[in-house]
């Protein structure tokens, strides 16, 4: 005898579903941002040194920070590490912000935007992975 679901354990299995593919385009948007962020820091430094000098980092800090952030996209982007890497970008997003309350700019759209994809990563990888739901079970 097959057994068929309840309409509440179909719901259920939408619910979920829905989570999981929204998670995922929210985690690959984060992902995208942080790659093109990481190559334009390595690839292309002319064009954020003005950023640098304003926040008072030297200019040859791109060949640093651009692998950095891309090693940061990459292992979010990994399920069995997407928890370290979900650490080690709100943690480099927060030296972003610090960076922008250090010279004045509280509120500036890079402050912003940094803060925005530390929650899009979070909330993302909170969608897509049922670890963290555990954690914190905020969806029932």
């Amino acid at each position: 005898m097959s057994e068929t679901m309840n309409p509440r354990q179909t719901a259920e299995t939408v619910t979920l579903h829905r989570a999981l593919w929204t998670g995922r385009i929210m985690s690959a948007f984060v992902v995208i941002v942080l790659v093109a962020d990481g190559t334009i820091q390595l690839f292309a430094p002319a064009q954020i040194a003005s950023m640098l000098q304003e926040t008072g980092f030297a200019l040859d800090l791109t060949r640093v920070v651009g692998p950095i952030i891309l090693a940061c996209a990459i292992l979010y982007a990994i399920p069995a590490t997407a928890v370290l890497g979900a650490i080690l970008v709100t943690g480099f997003l927060g030296g972003a912000i610090c960076a922008h309350v250090r010279i004045g700019e509280l509120g500036s759209p890079p402050e912003i935007i940094s803060l925005l994809l530390g929650a899009l990563a979070w909330g993302g990888l909170y969608l897509r992975d049922p670890r963290v739901r555990a954690i914190l079970p905020l969806i029932h």
